[in-house]
């Protein structure tokens, strides 16, 4: 019947009909177009607010997967904005104290010296090289001007043995400056086979470290360690990989430009996408003009170049008499020995502030469980306070133990070799006794286990 009756309606009945479905229909469509827009939209902020934090936050973990809110925009919100505050006001201070610079080398060498025994000539060296460079930085944000003017850069070069102290005197000195540090080893950019792009990765490493602000990031530190692995080897044949990473390396410790964002790198290209819109700017690229490099490598075999070269030229006592310094090599290194030694000319030269570390002696290691702030003799006295444990050690005991820690030839990390070795039955047994008291001497150190059954029959008796 209803089929009979829409033949036969009039034309015009059809045409009004038709033309209510379409706008119903059109109506329909708008509605839902603005419905997907305003899901994407909810979308967006709820990814923004997770992806800044969210996720991250004790709250979101706190709450049950049934009860997590797909999107509240009032917290995201309310989230970026105090991350944001917090980012404002974290820059603004370490802006603030790079401006107002005023340290002397004396007060950083002498900073250094809680931290690291002996390496005078290096706390020297570094002492004056921070404030060269950050009192011209300073003077860079009193007056932009000089931003444009030419500048060498006093990037660091520290050789030196295992072990004596160069990562955690570059370590306390950022502490110390409050500036972002990142600290990457050399040996990973071989590995990778893709020659730059891991190289560019530690300026944005540096940016992260800055809390994203890439304005703070360019006034900061990079510190590459084990940089003697990238040196060239032509006699095992054509190291490609370990002179593209100097090519690469030496650009960025003069003046280049670094894309905040890696092309590879898929959480960087996801947080563009949501930042984009203009909600949120950002510096796409850092420079590197006054990023301080500071590198450093034990060098052996370079050492074994300037001690044959140097005892070539030397005869009779003089020859003997330079013999027995052996440490005293690295300090004669030239820029014809780097060369040599496998690193190129152009790389070796953006390194013109170069200083040897010494080797520790038994003293030294001593002097380092005695009197350094960082001696890892206060972590096994904390270890054992945890089980209600007191640990005393006679002087006798500290320089019986220096002495074993100079044989593992590793420097200070010799120091928690022997301490482990020491302690570990120590750390098993006792905890489950009632003994509340740990005095170790000499004895106790050069036989633990003897000295660890006596304390435990002592105390059973």
């Amino acid at each position: 019947m209803d089929e009979q009756d829409d033949e036969n309606s009039p034309p015009e009945k059809n045409c009004e009909r038709d033309k209510t479905f379409d706008a119903k229909g059109l109506s329909e469509k708008e509605e839902g177009q603005a419905s997907n827009v305003n899901l994407l939209e909810k979308l967006r902020e709820q990814f923004t607010g997770l992806f800044f934090g969210g996720l991250a936050s004790p709250e979101f973990f706190a709450m049950d997967q049934g009860t997590r809110p797909l999107c509240d925009e009032k917290t995201d919100h309310a989230r970026t904005e105090g991350h944001s505050s917090e980012s404002k006001a974290k820059k603004a201070s370490a802006l603030a104290g790079i401006s107002k610079f005023s340290m002397r080398p004396q007060d950083i060498r002498d900073y250094l010296q809680r931290f690291v025994i002996r390496q005078d000539e290096a706390k020297k060296v570094l002492a004056v090289t921070i404030c060269d460079h950050y009192n011209h930085v300073r003077r860079c944000l009193a007056n932009p001007e000089e931003l444009s003017q030419d500048y060498g850069k006093p990037n660091v070069l520290l050789l030196g043995p295992t072990g004596v102290g160069k990562t955690y005197l570059i370590r306390n000195l950022a502490k110390l400056l409050g500036v972002p540090f990142v600290k990457a080893d050399a040996t990973k950019f071989t590995e990778t086979g893709y020659v730059g792009n891991d190289v560019e990765d530690m300026v944005r490493d540096l940016v992260r470290a800055a809390n994203g602000d890439a304005e703070l990031a360019q006034y900061g530190i990079i510190f590459v360690d084990e940089i003697d692995k990238i040196a060239s080897n032509e006699a095992m044949g054509r190291d490609v990989s370990g002179r593209g990473v100097q090519v690469n390396l030496l650009k960025l410790m003069e003046d280049a430009e670094v894309n905040c964002v890696a092309p590879n790198d898929i959480t960087a290209q996801m947080s563009a996408m949501v930042t984009f819109g203009g909600r949120r700017h950002r510096r796409e690229s850092i420079s590197t003009r006054h990023i301080l490099f500071i590198v450093s490598g034990a060098f052996d075999r370079l050492n074994e170049l300037v001690r044959r070269r140097s005892s070539d030229g030397a005869i009779g006592f003089g020859r003997k008499s330079f013999a027995e310094d052996e440490e005293n090599y690295l300090r004669l290194a030239t820029t014809a020995d780097f060369v040599q030694f496998g690193l190129e000319p152009e790389f070796i030269g953006r390194l013109p502030v170069r200083v040897a570390c010494e080797h520790l002696r038994k003293k030294d290691l001593a002097q380092i469980l005695i009197s350094s702030e960082g001696s890892i003799l206060r972590q096994y006295e904390k270890d054992f306070e945890g089980y209600g444990i007191e640990l005393t050690l006679t002087e006798g005991a500290i320089y019986a133990i220096a002495a074993l820690a100079e044989e593992e030839k590793t420097g200070a990390r010799g120091l928690m070799t022997v301490l482990e070795r020491l302690f570990r039955d120590f750390k098993f047994h006792l905890p489950s006794t009632a003994i509340r008291q740990l005095n170790v001497n000499e004895a106790t150190v050069r036989d633990p286990a003897a000295a660890l059954q006596k304390l435990l029959a002592d105390s059973s008796t």
